[in-house]
């Protein structure tokens, strides 16, 4: 049960969709729920051991888990894992942005600043896809981003804040480092933003 598990959570990591506890006993323990904390116990230990991944429970109410990585974060080596390389460089960049401006920032100007990147949501992007989808749909379903409404506007609009994945996989700290190192600056330049990081350590 503890290597189908630990094989069943890897897949499921692949498209970074987070796993419910529901599934995890409806597909794997089965007939052994009595068992069940001990299995996912069993298969946490493999996954920090073997592939240094660590199972978190991040919503306790509907117990669902993501698997995120505590290796070390080596120098620009945040969230990354292969293929995925690009998307979480332009995820890292959203991140910041959304630090840097108080930890919510509205859709358009998310927008706005994708757009100095030469990054167009909208238009499909040689890396990225469809950047309005991959940021909207998969980043949220992944739960690096949420997304709020905000009320009685029209056209109908949203802010974007961190998301519970992306809380547990990096640290405000990391991000004002990236963004002090890409503007060549010391991080406490950014007098609010350094003691937010330095508090949420």
């Amino acid at each position: 049960q503890v290597s189908e598990l630990v094989q069943f959570l890897l897949v499921k990591d692949q498209k970074k969709i987070p796993i419910k506890r529901a599934d995890i006993l409806k597909n794997i323990i089965r007939e052994y729920r009595n068992a069940y904390s001990e299995i996912v116990k069993r298969a946490d230990r493999t996954l920090q051991e073997v592939f240094g991944l660590q199972l978190v429970e991040i919503d306790t109410k509907r117990h669902i888990y993501v698997l995120i990585n505590n290796l070390p974060h080596a120098e620009g080596q945040h969230l990354c894992r292969g293929k995925e390389k690009e998307k979480m460089g332009l995820l890292l960049v959203i991140l910041s942005f959304i630090f840097m401006k108080g930890n919510s920032v509205k859709d358009s100007a998310l927008w706005a600043f994708l757009h100095l990147l030469r990054v167009y949501p909208g238009k499909q992007h040689s890396v990225f896809g469809d950047v309005r989808k991959l940021v909207t749909e998969e980043f949220v379903r992944q739960k690096y981003l949420e997304t709020t409404p905000i009320p009685l506007t029209d056209p109908p609009e949203f802010k974007f804040q961190w998301g519970p994945r992306a809380e547990k996989e990096t640290s405000k700290k990391d991000v004002l480092n990236f963004v002090a190192k890409m503007q060549g600056k010391d991080p406490a330049f950014w007098v609010s933003q350094f003691s937010e990081a330095e508090a949420s350590q």
